[in-house]
């Protein structure tokens, strides 16, 4: 089954805009976009999640298309952009919500994605409704999950990871 929000073919990865893709639109100021954006640059845009699972839920993608984790690889350029990304929403969750009880800063690998364009989910917790937690824990060999912070480690470049 196609993913109703990002026409993609394997082929097309890496590149600055899909077919179509919801976060490309986004992520690009498309004139049918009607999504505020909390912050932009040229690497990245962040925005609220239209369902949010928490007291604050924003979303930070890369303006560059980057269907998943699993498309991330072991060099300076995706560590630098997902260290930039997390950046990002600590900055926007530290002034928005400097008394939340946690910070939760994640990905979700596939199946367990929803759209097919790199995003990463910023909390500031609680969850609302507290059961919404479940999508925003690792499920371990089956995936779910993935803390950004462990993410991190496991793309940074070797000679990186020794100093």
């Amino acid at each position: 089954m196609k993913n109703p929000f990002c026409f993609r073919g394997p082929a097309a990865k890496r590149t600055p805009m899909a077919d179509w893709c919801v976060f490309c639109d986004i992520a690009g100021r498309a004139p049918g976009s009607t999504t505020a954006l909390l912050y932009s640059d040229d690497k990245v845009v962040a925005f609220q999640d239209i369902n949010p699972s928490a007291f604050r839920h924003y979303l930070v993608i890369p303006i560059e298309h980057i269907p998943t984790v699993n498309d991330l690889r072991i060099t300076n350029e995706d560590h630098q952009l997902v260290s930039h990304m997390v950046k990002v929403g600590k900055d926007l969750l530290g002034r928005d919500a400097p008394g939340s009880e946690e910070h939760r800063f994640g990905f979700h690998q596939p199946p367990f994605n929803s759209i097919d364009h790199l995003h990463l989910h910023c909390l500031a917790l609680p969850f609302i409704p507290s059961w919404k937690q479940v999508k925003y824990t690792p499920l371990g060999l089956l995936g779910g999950f993935v803390d950004a912070e462990k993410l991190l480690e496991k793309i940074k470049p070797q000679a990186e990871a020794n100093s």
